[in-house]
Formats: structure tokens, sequence, C-alpha cells
């Protein structure tokens, strides 16, 4: 079966990267630096059963950003779509995936269509995208240029000055376009760095 397959190849892989030193084992995983540790490790990996999922692949990362890109910023219909708007009925294109993506035209009461569009407005305090990891919102600020520097990145004199408190705030900020440092007219209560 494929799972039997998928699991003998990653484990493979696995033993391969160890034996390669491509393995890095820190804090509480130091122990598995050890052969005999790691290959006990291992163990239990081929007694497991692994769940195998298959899909298609898209077609490439150009193909997965512009999906994505529909769903992240665009809104439910854009205007070329809309057809037209008379007697209190809206007529619009849409797709028919279940057809060749033949091109359709559908009419709605007013009504139907305010409301089927406000299905996909996200509720007040949510996001569309939420960011996490070295990216989140709380914490970009600190460790974005602590990667920069990991890299070796142009960014490195930026991440000197997030990590010293002892300058004036107002340093701390820069433009996104441009770089250049900008200047904390004003903070809202309760919302400090």
């Amino acid at each position: 079966m494929l799972r039997e397959i998928f699991r003998g190849k990653f484990i493979a892989a696995l033993k391969q990267a160890f034996r390669d030193g491509q393995l890095n084992f820190h804090g509480d995983l130091k122990l598995l630096a050890q052969t005999k540790t790691f290959a006990t490790w291992l163990r239990p990996l081929y007694r497991q059963d692994w769940i195998v999922y298959l899909k298609r692949p898209f077609g490439g990362p150009e193909y997965v950003l512009q999906y994505l890109g529909r769903y992240t910023h665009r809104v439910a219909i854009s205007n070329h779509r809309l057809v037209s708007l008379a007697d209190g009925k809206v007529t619009f294109r849409w797709r028919d995936s279940a057809h060749n993506d033949e091109q359709k035209l559908m009419t709605l009461s007013l009504d139907e269509f305010l409301r089927r569009f406000l299905l996909h407005l996200l509720p007040k305090g949510f996001v569309r995208i939420r960011n996490f990891g070295f990216l989140a919102n709380r914490r970009r600020s600190i460790l974005l240029p602590l990667c920069f520097h990991s890299f070796g990145s142009a960014q490195e004199p930026q991440a000197e000055q997030g990590a010293s408190s002892s300058k004036d705030p107002s340093d701390l900020y820069h433009c996104p376009k441009c770089g250049g440092p900008m200047k904390v007219i004003e903070l809202v209560a309760g919302k400090s760095r």
C-alpha cells in the first residue's frame, strides 16, 4: 500500500539525513544526537499507521499565489462580472465548474444578491490573513530583525536598533516603503509597544 511505501521512504530519508549530519537536536532533544538513541526513537515509527492523503499538485507556485490571492485580496464578486441591475434584480456572470467552467448568467432579486454577498464579509474583529511565528504582530518587531541577522541580510543594522532599548523609541519605527526613520507623534492609550 502507498502508506507503507511512503512511511519506508520517509524513515529512510530521516536515517540518511541523520548519517549525513543534517539533523540538529537542541534542548530536550539533544539525546537524539546519539546513534543508538536515534535508532530507538525511530523504531516505533514503523509500527504506526500512517495516513497519506494525495491530491493532484497545483500548477506551481504562481498558481498557488493566484488561487490564494482571489480569496485574500478581492471582493466576493468583481465589477466585471455584474451584467445588469433592473427592476430590483441583479444579473451576473458565474462559472459552472461542473460543465467545463462554462460561463453562465444568473439573475437574483436584489435582496438575495445582497444576502449572498454579505455572507462573504468577515465579522467585526476578524482578519483575512493572520500571520504567525516570526511574522506574528506581537513579536514581529523583535523576531524579524533576528531572522535577518541570522541569515546575514542587509537588514542587520535594524536588528541592532530593535535590540537596543536605550535608544529613543521613535528610532525603532521605519517606513515600510523607503526604510527611513519614522517619528512617533502620538500614542493611543492602551496601545504601546
